[in-house]
């Protein structure tokens, strides 16, 4: 196994001078050189061939042995010196200092056909930020970041990537419910791939202590290895760069709303500069259309980072970034003015997604209100967000109201819900879609294939992953691998799962990990 290694992070920036492995406050350093603990017995789960080809490694690496030890953390490979980073946050919408990687490790960095990656280990043990935690992972978790990372990147959405999932033959004590019943669990280890994992609130930190000089530093380090792109020099320089940040963040939330995933924790330390979605903690799929919901037991109260708020949490958080680079920038007028943009520039960008998803090519003014008052009407009653857009491309011009609508009723979860006054609003939205459709020029089955590139048949639902779990708990991981195959081609009919395309069971409407989890990992 041989990987084209490079160092920049840890060449080009500030290292914590102290090496133990204590749990402490770190100043004036981007990384902790942190040695990941020896697994006692790991084993190989599932690998991702994509992925290991993307960094150049081959089918034949992955059933090797020293893809089993550097992947487990059992060994270091040759060449590279892993590290922990210290970055702080806002955490539902509190400060709360320095956080950093308390359980993730970057094994290096790699370069392959001229892109680099960023390899690390979530859950290879403890690191100076693991603060009161033992920097494990359990399996559970682990099964749901490894399978959401891959069904994201093939859904089209800007993502981490995972490259491969093993057990470490330890376990790991862990109350999942945090009501004081801990059990042990099987402990498991991802490595997590991306071009990085530098975070909003890597800046945040530097700015918060007044640490101008590794402030500008990181800053210029990111924009020179990220944003080559970004030519400028001095204030214009930095200003590309968060405009850059803005709007791939901007792009990261229009995916999750035209999917239906909600990430659970948007808290700052858990927002990319790429604009990329990481850290897969208590996520969910909206199973039935409902903008209030979310899937951590955390945020059960307040509900900060439900579906429906996703777009306002990141320019919240947008915010914060904008306060920790003013310092190289002290004028809050240009930042002002990128973020006040953000929120036209969604409305855009959503609009032209949800007519995307409706299968409209034409721009119509009418549009605005016949989305909206789509969405009001999706959640008055139970109605599976995606059976009913992936349903909705075999509604044709020439069907009247009732014909369309029978097209979609699978969608529903109870029919019976469905008074007078709902099915005439929803003959009403029928009849003025289907004017609407009539104005368009694509035929009915062009239509159709257009609509099915952005409304995917499959999705990974949280009781699908759950069933997956608690296979792979008994050692089965047969639907792990099933699952994963599925989520590889989302858009597809993939007629022999069909199975897989089917409203969320009711057993599965309160149990725990089909519905709403903890943070506990």
């Amino acid at each position: 196994m041989k990987l084209q290694i490079q160092n920049n992070f840890t060449t080009e920036l500030p290292a914590d001078p102290n090496q133990t492995n204590v749990p402490r406050q770190v100043h004036q350093s981007a990384f902790s050189f942190v040695v990941p603990k020896k697994p006692t017995n790991p084993s190989l789960i599932h690998a991702s061939i994509d992925v290991a080809n993307a960094i150049g490694l081959s089918q034949d690496d992955i059933l090797s042995t020293d893809f089993l030890n550097t992947f487990s953390g059992s060994i270091i490979y040759p060449g590279t010196k892993p590290y922990a980073m210290p970055y702080a946050g806002h955490q539902f919408g509190n400060w709360a200092g320095q956080l950093g990687d308390g359980r993730a490790i970057n094994l290096t960095e790699v370069v392959h056909e001229n892109k680099s990656y960023t390899l690390q280990l979530k859950g290879a043990g403890p690191t100076p930020y693991s603060r009161t935690a033992d920097g494990f992972a359990v399996l559970r978790s682990s099964i749901r970041e490894h399978l959401c990372a891959e069904a994201m990147h093939y859904l089209g959405v800007p993502t981490t990537r995972s490259l491969s999932l093993m057990l470490s033959g330890d376990q790991v004590l862990r109350d999942v419910l945090y009501n004081g019943n801990p059990a042990y669990e099987k402990g498991a280890i991802v490595c997590r791939v991306a071009p990085s994992f530098i975070r909003f609130g890597s800046f945040e930190l530097f700015a918060s202590r007044e640490d101008h000089d590794n402030l500008k530093l990181l800053t210029d380090f990111t924009i020179k290895h990220h944003f080559p792109q970004i030519q400028k020099e001095g204030v214009e320089k930095y200003l590309a760069f968060f405009q850059e940040v803005t709007q791939t963040t901007l792009n990261m939330i229009v995916h999750w709303q035209r999917v239906g995933f909600v990430h659970g924790v948007m808290n700052t330390d858990n927002m990319s500069i790429h604009g990329i979605t990481i850290d897969y903690g208590p996520y969910g799929w909206l199973e039935d259309y409902n903008s209030g919901w979310t899937p951590n037991t955390t945020d059960n109260q307040h509900k900060r980072y439900r579906f429906g708020n996703q777009p306002e949490i990141a320019l919240w958080n947008l915010y914060q970034l904008a306060n920790a680079l003013y310092p190289l920038i002290n004028d809050a007028k240009p930042l002002e003015a990128i973020l006040e943009a953000y929120s036209t520039d969604y409305e855009k960008e959503y609009l032209n997604m949800m007519r995307d998803k409706l299968g409209f090519q034409i721009k119509k003014n009418q549009d605005v209100v016949l989305i909206q008052s789509l969405t009001q009407l999706l959640e008055k009653v139970e109605t599976d967000m995606t059976i009913f857009f992936r349903n909705l491309s075999n509604v044709s011009k020439a069907d009247a109201a009732t014909t369309a609508f029978n097209t979609i009723k699978d969608a529903f979860y109870n029919e019976k819900d469905l008074d007078e006054t709902i099915l005439k609003d929803w003959h009403d939205w029928f009849e003025k879609y289907s004017i609407r459709i009539n104005e368009e020029t694509l035929s009915d089955s062009e239509r159709k294939n257009q609509m099915n590139t952005v409304n995917p048949k499959y999705v990974l639902r949280n009781y699908m992953a759950q069933l997956s779990i608690d296979d792979a708990d008994k050692g089965n991981y047969s639907l792990l691998n099933e699952l994963f195959e599925i989520l590889k081609n989302p858009y597809d009919e993939q007629p022999n799962f069909q199975k897989w395309f089917a409203k969320r069971p009711d057993w599965a409407r309160d149990k725990v990990g089909c519905s709403m989890l903890s943070c506990s990992s």
